[in-house]
Formats: C-alpha cells, structure tokens, sequence
C-alpha cells in the first residue's frame, strides 16, 4: 500500500489494463478485487479518500434487510443475507454478530414481528446467525435497561451482522492490491478515452502532483456511487440523471443511553421509516433517516429536521430521551438510489436493488445498491463487463477468498482487534519506544504508534484520511478528533516529509470538515 510504488507500477505497465474502474466506495473495490483475483490487470481511480462518500457513512449493518422482507422483495433479503454470511466468513475480524431487539407496544406486533423473523431465519439456512426468539417485556427491559417500559408487551430477539465499513474498504483494497491491482486514491479521472467512439481509457489526473497520465483499457467500469452521473455526462453530455441520491443521517451517542450490547430496531417510525440504535466502537448509533436530495454533495450535512426527527423519535423508547448536548457527533451519507422513471415515487419506495448499464460507447457503470451485497453486485458487474466487451472470462473466487486480515477467532475485547491479523505489527511498533505508546487523547486508547502504522501501510494522504476513516474518531466522537488533531498532523507530515504550512493546511481542512459533525 505505497502510494508512490503503486503510481510507478501503473505507469510501467506494459499493454493496456484489462479493467479500469472509477470509484473507491464498496462497489469499485469490490470489482477491483474480484478482477484481480481472477487474474485480471486491474486499475482503480478514487478521486478522493476510500469510502469518503458513502461507504463510510452507513448504519454499519451487514444485513439482510427486514424491511425489504415486509415490503416483499424475496430476492434482494435472500442475496443479502447468503452474502452477509460470506462476509463474515471471510472477514471475521471486521464483521460480527450482533443481537438486536424490537420493542413491541401493541398486541399485535409481537406475533406479526416474530413470524416475519422466522422466515428471516429459514431464508438464511446455514449461514444462519442465531435464532430469533419473542421474550416477556421484564425480560426485554432486562436486555436492555433504558429501554421504555410503558405499554410494553414483549420483544423480539434476532441477529444480524455489524460492521465498521471503512475499517472493511482499506482492507479490500490491500486484499485487491496483493492480488496485483494498481488502487490509488487522489486520481481523479477528468475524461474519457475514445477511438471512433468507443471508451478505450481514462485520463486521470494525481490530485497531489497535478501530473495527468493517459491509461488505456480494454473496459472502464464507472462506480463512483451518487456520482455517477458526472462519469455518464463525460461520455454522453445531456444523458438523463441515472441516479437520485437519498441522504441518510446518524447521530453518535454515549454507550450509557443503551447501557447493553444489544441494538434496538424500530421498524416503523410514526412516517413509516426504520430507526436503528446500535452498539459500535462503544459507543450507540442512531439512525437513519431517508430525505431526497437535489443534489450530490462529497460532504453532505445534516438538516435539522433530520437530526429533530432522530432525536425525537429515540427519545419515544429510551427513559432517558437524548438531547442536542449529548451528540457526540453527526454524519450524513448520501446513498445512490436507481432513479425511478416517476418522479412522484418517495425515497423508501425506491428499490435498493442495483442496476448495471452500458452505453453506446461501452462504458459499463452499476447504480444503487448497499454494502451487504457488494461482493455479489461486483460479481455480476465483471461478468456483464467481460461478456460486453468480449474479455476471455476466468471463474470468480471472491466467494472463498479472505479479506486482508483475516483471523478466524478475533477478540472484539480487544482495542486493536479492527486490524486483525496486523494488530500484531502494530504492538511491535507500539512497544519500539516510548513515544510510540503515547495515547493521542485521555479518552481513547489509540497511540502514536497505531497513527504511525496505519500511515505506512494504509496510504492515507490527509488528516481527515487519518481522523475519519482510518481511526473512525471523527465519527465517534467530533470534538476528541479535533483535540487529537495537531498531534496526529505532526506525526503525518513528519512520515511523509512536509513541512509546517502543510502540517497548518491540514489542520485548517479538517476543522471545517469537523465543524459539520458538531452539533451547537
């Protein structure tokens, strides 16, 4: 994962690439990795960071859906909950069980809830997570102790899985990179490449240099997620918007408002949405709200109707309803819906399921679809690719293929158990000095040798890389990841040879940054 190595590997490559793919959310790398695990020659161009949009803003859920279950969509629920299984296997230090319960305040809810469940069980066989139960309401408060106690009847146990999504993304990029795949961030395709009007490339420009390269490939595959419809314009400007971006906001609260490891799923707010409250690096996440947006945004912001909504809504099941001043932070993502043919259609009507298209020009780009399946929507991508463009095709292995590392027993008691099988380097350079064990904040157990690691093996490039998406502080807590700044600046720009106007610039854009996730 160095960047500079990366850079040169792509320049000198002999021929052209089999595939190029636009995009580092969950969609590009998944196909980046799936064709360089088939043996493919393989380049992907994230203009940004990984996951900066929306892989890394979800309700960190692998999941089969049970909304989808209500709503009817058979097949979405069974695909995600086959690849929910894979996932885990696959990546067990990253993805877990976790237990959720739904509170029921209405006689029927219980029986209604509970059938729906069993049928989630049945339909995930024996990659089956737990069992689904119903429990007496003393027991679910026992489960969860600020749980509402009023008018309830009983509750729903069931499993699903948990994740942290960006943690998982610079995994499969080091698991595609290993397996021959040239993945650089900071490359910002500006242009298609054609020859009598097919797509023959990309020019790509490095956002760090300026430097513009011209890459040749025999397919180009655009999954750039709620962006989308910039690559479709590049190649057929005035196209109709392939993509209708829905934001989703979440908040951050203390562990203490569930004070338990199980998370509370309500699956039907009063305007019919699906509200979460879950357990996640010890701390609770809730959400998601679903409210159409005009347009896409790199760094979306929650409204404040959205943020009341969430705030009220938790409040109605929690003895200790959350106020402004207990959110520890809030981040909005957007999610990149299929645009429907009808305008008229609401956010949660529209279908999660992805849609893979090609143009006149043999662009291939893949709309919509969510984290859970990303392993399945590469697969069929590559293959839709590979019979399009008449690429010899070889046989997809991603199915049985561990995700960079992987380690079949993790102790989630552990703070360095998101690393894996790499924990282990990181404790060496922890324990190398004195200065390497120092802690960044009073409240967090991340040192100054984790940052340093993470630096030379995970190729972030700035401080939000670093704050947001490699440590997950600035999700977790906004203000501690503002206060441990100026010593994680000074550790990046000593690592990557900068001097103090870029260590001060740095600073700067991540406040700005920051200032979005606290709430005042």
């Amino acid at each position: 994962m160095n960047r500079e190595s990366i850079i040169h590997q792509l320049t000198e490559t002999e021929g052209v690439f089999d595939f190029i793919v636009i995009g580092g959310g969950a969609t590009g790398l998944g196909i980046a990795l799936d064709a360089a695990t088939r043996g493919y020659k393989t380049a992907l161009f994230e203009q940004s960071d990984f996951t900066k949009a929306t892989s890394s803003r979800s309700t960190k859920l692998v999941h089969g859906g049970v909304r989808y279950l209500a709503q009817g969509n058979l097949s979405l629920v069974s695909e995600a909950l086959r690849e929910r299984g894979i996932l885990k296997k696959n990546a067990p230090h990253l993805v877990k069980d976790q237990r959720f319960l739904i509170p029921c305040y209405r006689w029927w809810e219980a029986p209604f809830y509970f059938c729906g469940l069993v049928v989630y069980d049945f339909m995930s066989g024996r990659l089956r997570f737990g069992r689904s139960m119903c429990i007496g309401p003393k027991r679910a408060v026992k489960t969860i102790p600020n749980l509402r106690r009023k008018g309830l009847t009983a509750g729903i146990v069931y499993h699903d899985g948990q994740f942290d999504d960006s943690r998982l993304a610079i995994n499969i990029v080091r698991t595609a990179v290993e397996a021959g795949a040239c993945a650089l961030n900071y490359m910002k395709v500006t242009a298609l490449l054609k020859e009598d009007g097919k797509v023959t490339g990309v020019a790509v420009q490095d956002r760090e240099t300026g430097h513009t390269c011209h890459i040749k490939s025999r397919a180009v595959i655009n999954a750039t997620g709620v962006f989308a419809d910039t690559i479709l314009q590049m190649d057929t400007p005035g196209s109709r918007p392939a993509v209708r971006p829905s934001q989703g906001v979440h908040i951050v609260l203390d562990a203490s408002f569930l004070a338990s490891d199980y998370a509370i799923m309500i699956p039907k707010t009063p305007d019919g949405r699906v509200l979460f409250a879950v357990p996640w690096h010890n701390k609770v996440i809730v959400g998601a709200t679903d409210t159409l947006m005009k347009e896409a945004l790199e760094e979306p912001v929650a409204l404040e109707e959205e943020i009341q909504f969430i705030l009220h809504t938790a409040g109605n099941y929690l003895t200790r309803p959350p106020q402004r001043t207990d959110v520890l932070s809030v981040f909005a993502g957007l999610r990149p819906l299929a645009a429907p043919r009808s305008e008229r259609k609401k956010t949660k009507e529209i279908s999660r399921s992805h849609k893979i298209m090609c143009q006149k020009s043999g662009l291939i780009s893949i709309i919509g679809g969510k984290w859970t399946t990303y392993r399945k929507m590469a697969e069929e991508t590559l293959n839709f690719a590979i019979r399009r463009m008449h690429i010899p095709a070889r046989d997809c292995v991603t199915a049985s293929c561990p995700i960079h590392g992987s380690c079949p027993h993790p102790d989630f008691s552990d703070p360095l158990w998101i690393y894996g099988a790499d924990a282990a380097g990181i404790r060496e350079l922890i324990a190398s000095s004195p200065a390497m064990a120092e802690k960044l904040h009073p409240r967090y157990a991340c040192t100054a040798g984790e940052v340093t690691w993470i630096i030379r093996n995970e190729m972030p490039r700035t401080l939000e890389d670093i704050l947001a998406r490699r440590l997950r502080i600035l999700f977790l807590d906004a203000r501690a990841a503002v206060e441990m700044a100026p010593r994680v600046a000074g550790i990046l720009a000593a690592e990557l040879a900068k001097d103090d106007t870029w260590k001060e610039n740095q600073l700067d854009a991540f406040k700005k940054v920051a200032s979005a996730y606290i709430l005042t």
